[in-house]
């Protein structure tokens, strides 16, 4: 039997609901045990047939009779119909689109439900009430009546509500855990957090787990197992992770001396850099080295200078020699997420390094640049595909600079030394692996990112990389004037915008989505759309300036044709979704609108916010909400008083959660391992006890089935 075929083998699975549990990604047995409730409801009081009144939350103690599955003749939904019976009288009970249920029950047996009385006070009926057998001879004292011996525990009233999908229900997730559990099955799934770690920590078993946050006798049962369940997600990820560190110390890379070629660029560009560049710069150096290959990422505030960290390392290496070689350099390799940024990158290098005797190229999908000319060598050209290849593999360009193009087979170095990934989470894991891979030896890889991101989820889902931070702003950078404007002060907003325009800046307008809604699917969303609005705005507010339209669903090369009309100033206003997030530097733009505010992250705002900070002219930012609840109010207003990306997402993780933060999804994690982000000490708990079990076991050999659970997290990891 394949391990897919298990949830088919033992349950009546209709193709819906099969269809539903590979959208939910749920296959064996133990995926199942594995689906945890979403919350738990609890059962109505203890009550009889006749004290029935409808719109109750009820238990009631007897016998279900007369079962039958059955479609109705009109809609053709499934319905299981029978009979509820105690001392007092009998009442309908219905299912709907449970036809397992007629047969999961055995006529005549005694059981508790619970559920809401519907219907009228003569024809009452309860509709899809949670079913609890009991045991034989329970409530035999009184005729079906709820007994005074049997001892109900607080559970019998606890009830798991599921995650559903279109096709399968919560009450089908509890029946078919029902039957698992009655059959043992979770006490065959071997536990992947060791003996000895559970004691340390007073961590239940898998076992005692599965059951207590399935069937919990109390709240509090259920809230221990989703601790342990928080942190057996959290310490596979960081036992993957050491593995994957552990593979790169294991490597072998390119030594470089860089410490006074770094020194010396410092000197050659005339900028003072802040003490967190020197530190960044330093840390590199020091890892450039040791004999294995660096694995680092910086993180830094939108303006921080990541780019300065980025070149002074880089003129290391384009200063070194490689091995047994009396001329020629080693290589580096830069990867942008877009061609406008990629080509904005080369320039920088080119004026960084242009004093020096080397080559620098640019790959993008649609064309091929080289500086120096042959014929100028103050300007670059451009060369056709071929020719760049060729001078990459062998060794001539000592710098390529590249959107996704670098990572192409085509694409082979000579002496790859050292690959640098601008806004990391643009790129899969996979993407990013690859580059560092391009050279006969590993390169030095670091990883830029923009992106604010809490101190937990750095440690837990960048478990393999050193972490350096640019926490300050070299002098000179402009802080952002960030205004929450009222419905009734749009025109303040408007009118700012104007301004800024007629001094010769432009502006941004972001949107939540791309279009308007069907109004007869989503009545409720009034989000603003950026197809709408970019009409609109041209239409009724600003038809004297040019008005550009930017969003997701378009194709690359419409994306590039309307960020190179902004960058050059052809386009006054660019109407946009949080597609310009991250990856877009355009200087002359001073003022930016978001509408729908409190529908994006903290995180997300901050970035959007310093689309405007590339300059050192006052830039402004004006917050246009739809809705002023008190929790969207408040983190506006922090918004509003702070300019400290990191303090906005902890902030961010603290009121919205994990799942909110910018890219944290494509790791995976459920909710519960989103929730444990939100805990220091525990993520530091499980990676200090992933690292020193994958110290002393690298192969896992001792923990089979932790080596099965980490193999799956860094396939899905690598699988982007």
């Amino acid at each position: 039997m394949r391990p897919e075929d298990e949830i088919v083998k033992h349950f009546r699975v209709i193709p819906t609901q099969q269809t539903a549990l590979r959208r939910l990604g749920l296959s064996t047995i133990e995926d199942l045990l594995r689906h945890f409730p979403a919350r738990y409801e609890r059962g109505g009081a203890s009550a009889r047939v006749q004290e029935l009144q409808r719109g109750a939350k009820v238990t009631l103690f007897g016998v279900l009779t007369d079962l039958k599955a059955k479609k109705l003749w009109k809609s053709r939904r499934n319905i299981t119909e029978g009979w509820f019976e105690d001392a007092t009288g009998r009442v309908k009970v219905m299912w709907f689109n449970q036809p397992y249920i007629a047969s999961y029950v055995p006529q005549g047996s005694t059981v508790k439900i619970t559920g809401t009385v519907g219907g009228s006070a003569e024809r009452p009926y309860i509709a899809n009430p949670e079913v609890e057998h009991l045991p034989p001879g329970a409530i035999s004292e009184g005729i079906f009546a709820p007994p005074k011996t049997l001892n109900l525990k607080p559970s019998t009233s606890i009830f798991p509500v599921y995650p559903e999908s279109r096709g399968i229900t919560s009450r089908w997730f509890y029946h078919a855990l029902e039957r698992v559990f009655a059959r043992g099955a979770h006490k065959e799934i071997p536990d992947p957090i060791p003996r000895d770690v559970r004691a340390r920590y007073h961590l239940p078993d898998l076992s005692t787990s599965l059951l207590a946050i399935h069937k919990p006798e109390k709240e509090s049962h259920a809230a221990a197992a989703r601790k342990r369940f928080a942190f057996e997600e959290i310490f596979v990820i960081q036992v993957a992770k050491a593995r994957e560190r552990a593979e790169n110390d294991a490597s072998v890379s390119f030594p470089i001396r860089g410490a006074t070629f770094a020194a010396k660029f410092l000197r050659s560009v005339g900028m003072t850099p802040t003490r967190a560049q020197r530190r960044a710069i330093a840390d590199i150096i020091a890892d450039f080295e040791k004999p294995h290959p660096m694995a680092r990422l910086l993180e830094g505030d939108v303006g921080s200078g990541k780019t300065l960290v980025a070149a002074a390392t880089a003129y290391a290496i384009v200063n070194s020699r490689p091995p047994g070689r009396v001329s020629g350099t080693l290589q580096v390799a830069y990867m942008a997420p877009t061609e406008i940024l990629a080509t904005q990158h080369f320039q920088s290098f080119i004026e960084y390094f242009s004093h020096l005797p080397i080559n620098i190229a640019l790959i993008t999908g649609k064309s091929c640049k080289k500086f120096p000319s042959k014929v100028a060598r103050n300007r670059a050209t451009d060369i056709s595909r071929a020719q760049l290849l060729k001078w990459v593999a062998g060794g001539e360009i000592a710098m390529l600079v590249g959107t996704h193009a670098l990572i192409q087979k085509s694409v082979q170095f000579k002496h790859l030394a050292y690959a640098i990934v601008d806004e990391q989470h643009r790129f899969g894991t996979r993407q990013r692996r690859a580059l560092a891979h391009k050279g006969d030896a590993s390169a030095h890889f670091l990883s830029m990112t923009a992106t604010p991101i809490p101190r937990t989820l750095a440690l837990t889902i960048y478990g393999d990389l050193d972490l350096s931070i640019l926490d300050e702003l070299p002098p000179g950078r402009a802080t952002v004037t960030t205004t929450i404007i009222k419905p009734a002060e749009r025109d303040h907003a408007y009118g700012a915008v104007r301004e800024e325009i007629k001094k010769g800046y432009q502006a941004y307008v972001i949107c939540p989505r791309i279009e308007e809604p069907d109004p007869a699917k989503e009545r409720a969303l009034q989000a603003k759309s950026a197809k709408a609005e970019a009409k609109r705005l041209k239409a009724e507010v600003f038809p004297e300036f040019e008005i550009g339209l930017l969003h997701g669903a378009m194709k690359p090369k419409e994306k590039d044709e309307v960020m190179s009309r902004f960058a050059s100033g052809d386009i006054n206003i660019l109407v946009a979704t949080s597609v310009v997030e991250v990856g877009i530097n355009v200087p002359n733009a001073t003022v930016i609108l978001i509408e729908g505010a409190e529908r994006f992250g903290l995180a997300q705002l901050h970035q959007l916010r310093g689309r405007v900070q590339r300059s050192s002219h006052p830039p402004f930012c004006f917050l246009l909400p739809e809705t002023t609840g008190k929790l969207a109010m408040k983190r506006l207003r922090a918004l509003q008083e702070s300019n400290d990306g990191f303090r906005l997402a902890e902030l961010d993780l603290e009121t919205r959660g994990g799942g909110d933060l910018v890219g944290s999804r494509q790791w995976g994690m459920s909710d519960l391992g989103m929730e444990a982000l939100k805990n220091i000490k525990l993520i530091r708990a499980a990676k200090d006890e992933a690292a020193a079990l994958v110290k002393s076991d690298p192969s896992l050999s001792k923990h089979p089935s932790l080596r099965v659970r980490a193999e799956h997290v860094s396939h899905e990891l690598h699988a982007e």
